[in-house]
């Protein structure tokens, strides 16, 4: 691997992202808005603790889609900041992976990085720290009652189908969905760290 993550954090870190007077960041290729991660979590959290029973899985699954479909088509690897910092080091679509998500740290999305990779099928990543985690304080006793790293999940699947799911397909007929995240331990609901398991859609189970 050629990737120094350290260096990725640090220069993409002091990457200006300065909101104009609406709130709107232009960055990546994409424009975004300007709203602390506490905003999100409670959009989130509000929307699962509000839906009944037969519906929540399909509240959840919603949520995962929204960052999904965004990760995919975010310009993170397209971007003049991806290609000033990131592309140097890249010589594998494991590389792409790798920086991915040190640009994920240095964003301050989540402390994660690749922890096993079977390239093209599956790919686990674990995080020390990622901002949905800080639901936890809002249920008794500091312990969220589910895994609810919503954001993070559909990030790690859309980073997949960007290394693995064929040249990137700004329609999503194509690329987008190849590839399907379950997230099997989180900090919120007591656990060490976070751990997202990323499969084939074909083999994805929920």
């Amino acid at each position: 691997m050629a990737i120094d993550r350290q260096k990725i954090i640090s220069d993409m870190a002091k990457v200006q992202v300065d909101a104009n007077e609406d709130g709107i960041i232009s960055g990546f290729n994409v424009l975004v808005t300007k709203l602390p991660g506490a905003f999100w979590n409670s959009f989130a959290k509000n929307m699962v603790l509000a839906a009944s029973d037969d519906i929540i899985d399909a509240v959840e699954e919603l949520l995962v889609n929204a960052a999904h479909e965004c990760g995919y088509h975010t310009g993170v690897i397209t971007s003049k900041e991806w290609d000033a910092v990131a592309k140097p080091m890249i010589q594998s679509k494991e590389d792409v992976l790798h920086a991915a998500f040190a640009l994920c740290t240095a964003w301050g999305w989540a402390d994660a990085d690749v922890a096993e990779l079977d390239p093209g099928k599956r790919m686990v990543i674990r995080a020390k720290d990622y901002y949905e985690a800080d639901m936890a304080k809002d249920f008794p006793g500091g312990k969220a009652p589910r895994a609810m790293a919503y954001m993070f999940r559909g990030v790690c699947a859309a980073f997949m189908d960007l290394a693995y799911g064929g040249e990137y397909d700004p329609s999503g007929e194509t690329g987008l969905y190849t590839f399907r995240c379950s997230q099997t331990k989180g900090i919120e609901r007591g656990d060490e760290y976070g751990e997202f398991v990323v499969v084939s859609a074909d083999e994805y189970g929920g």
